[in-house]
């Protein structure tokens, strides 16, 4: 059976913004009662560190609650790794193989997904109604000698009012979500501390990034910008607009190349792969497919 994994008032791929994660951060700082100028300016820095050790934690722990499931193992020999082979599952039967849902405590309307045949293929359908929800696949693969992410998506409409620029807006019908693993020797001293707290509080690092692959509706094609929430992941655009709506297309991806464009760095070894439809933000509804999902030592296979 699938694990299910509940997050308190959390979101993939943004916070949450609600009233109740803002008293949680005012709980979760601790007050301090050292007085004076250079206590209060000490004081403020302390609360600052919190603060910002906080939001890491909102952002990423869906991603560490994943992280503590058992990883899954891959041949280095193979020029393929089938990291979502939702063709081989049957039709209506729950959630594909080695993936787990991952649901939203403060966010009761969850996305639904389930196993159909679209034509001859079985494929993921996810349907979301002012709601949010993912599937989750934790892995760990050698973006050197893997690269290439290849996938299949379709989606029946875009979102009117999403906006990959807006926290408001940040819902898009059809995502692929890869997060990296924490390499403390590409961070510094103060955020190494901030990944040595999170630890400590869930036993296990959050990701250094993430990339999220999006069908966006308005901006162009190949638009690298920051999540609203956090410059740890980096939103890429690679469809955009109503164009190929209800057509299948497939996709592939340069990790390296993405994550260099994105972040300045080669990067680590990939740590999980999400697929992601989710409309709660902007109230709007939206139906996408999702393919098989693979990676690969070199591109081609796409048509």
């Amino acid at each position: 059976m699938p694990r299910r994994i509940v997050v308190h008032g959390l979101r993939l791929g943004k916070s949450c913004h609600s009233r109740e994660s803002r008293n949680l951060l005012k709980d979760w700082i601790p007050p301090y009662q050292v007085r004076g100028r250079l206590s209060q300016a000490r004081n403020d820095r302390l609360r600052w560190i919190h603060i910002v050790t906080y939001s890491s934690i909102i952002f990423f722990l869906p991603i560490i609650l994943l992280s503590t499931l058992s990883p899954i193992a891959f041949s280095q020999t193979s020029s393929v790794l089938e990291v979502g082979m939702f063709s081989r599952e049957k039709a209506g039967e729950g959630i594909p193989t080695d993936w787990n849902p991952l649901t939203f405590k403060k966010i009761e309307r969850l996305t639904d997904y389930t196993l159909v045949k679209d034509g001859d293929t079985v494929v993921v359908k996810a349907v979301a109604n002012a709601s949010a929800s993912g599937l989750v696949r934790k892995i760990r693969i050698n973006p050197d000698e893997y690269p290439v992410v290849q996938w299949h998506w379709k989606v029946g409409n875009i979102l009117k009012k999403a906006d990959v620029n807006r926290k408001a807006g940040d819902d898009y019908p059809a995502r692929i979500y890869i997060t990296f693993e924490y390499d403390p020797s590409r961070v510094s001293f103060f955020e190494k501390m901030k990944y040595e707290t999170i630890r400590l509080f869930y036993g296990q690092y959050p990701p250094l990034a993430a990339i999220n692959y999006i069908w966006e509706g308005r901006a162009p094609v190949e638009t690298i910008v920051p999540n609203p929430y956090t410059n740890r992941a980096m939103m890429i655009v690679v469809e955009s607009g109503e164009e190929k709506i209800n057509q299948w297309v497939c996709e592939e991806r340069d990790i390296l190349e993405d994550y260099r464009k994105a972040f300045g760095d080669p990067p680590p070894m990939v740590s999980g792969v999400a697929i992601m439809t989710d409309t709660d933000n902007t109230g709007e509804s939206a139906t996408a497919y999702y393919g098989d999902i693979l990676f690969k030592k070199a591109a081609g296979g796409c048509p």
